[in-house]
């Protein structure tokens, strides 16, 4: 379901502001399937999903809730 995390730029800045993190998924993962393995895998809590397919890759915008730092998950994942 969840391929891995991406570290650019524009994730780093997106964490650090919005509490946000960027997974690259599989194409045909659903947002709800998207949630449930990020809250099951890390133990957290997911506000809200948001996914953008660019063609070579299907990638999900996952909103943590305020008492989940995604900087916690970034650290769990290792791209902190």
């Amino acid at each position: 379901m969840i391929k891995y995390p991406l570290a650019t730029e524009k994730s780093i800045r997106l964490m650090e502001e919005q509490n946000k993190l960027i997974f690259v998924v599989e194409d045909k993962a659903k947002k709800e399937q998207i949630k449930e393995a990020i809250e099951k895998e890390f133990k957290v809590k997911v506000v809200k999903v948001r996914t953008l397919n660019t063609g070579s890759q299907k990638r999900a915008y996952v909103t943590f809730s305020k008492e989940t730092p995604a900087i916690d998950v970034a650290t769990a994942t290792g791209i902190m």
